[in-house]
């Protein structure tokens, strides 16, 4: 009958005695420092999703109508290796679990807006060529004396 009541006293001992582990401040970097470092990264992961998106038509449809991440989301795991290298360097930057955060808001807003200015130009539709030249091309060659 002692030895369970002399076990708990024990661990309830080490437990409340036991200091827990002390967790290493993250130290913020320089604003100019981190940004040199994160820039690369998220451009890197940028250009992924600019090249994925105009190669995927599910994903064109969805930039057409203006719908930037869902465009981006469609091919986003071919995007894995930049976004991971930039979600973990966020991470050892500004501490555990802020580049998750970091992807989910504010590069979120940023590829937003860089897919747009990107790629708008290239979605929007073009007039369907002709073989025709144009009329004042036509009227040029027409008053041409022939040879």
């Amino acid at each position: 009958m002692k030895f369970p009541i002399l076990a708990t006293l024990a661990v309830l001992t080490a437990v409340t005695g036991a200091e827990a582990r002390p967790q290493r401040a993250v130290k913020a970097p320089d604003r100019a420092e981190a940004e040199s470092v994160m820039s690369p990264l998220r451009q890197a992961a940028t250009d992924c999703f600019a090249e994925t998106v105009m190669s995927n038509p599910k994903a064109i449809r969805e930039a057409r109508a203006g719908h930037w991440y869902e465009a981006a989301s469609v091919t986003g795991f071919l995007c894995r290796p930049e976004v991971a290298a930039m979600i973990q360097t966020h991470d050892r930057l500004f501490g555990a679990k802020t580049g998750e955060r970091y992807f989910k808001g504010a590069y979120a807003k940023h590829l937003d807006k860089q897919l747009a200015e990107r790629l708008q130009p290239m979605l929007e539709r073009k007039a369907v060529a002709s073989a025709e030249p144009p009329a004042e091309k036509a009227g040029a060659e027409d008053a041409a004396p022939a040879e």
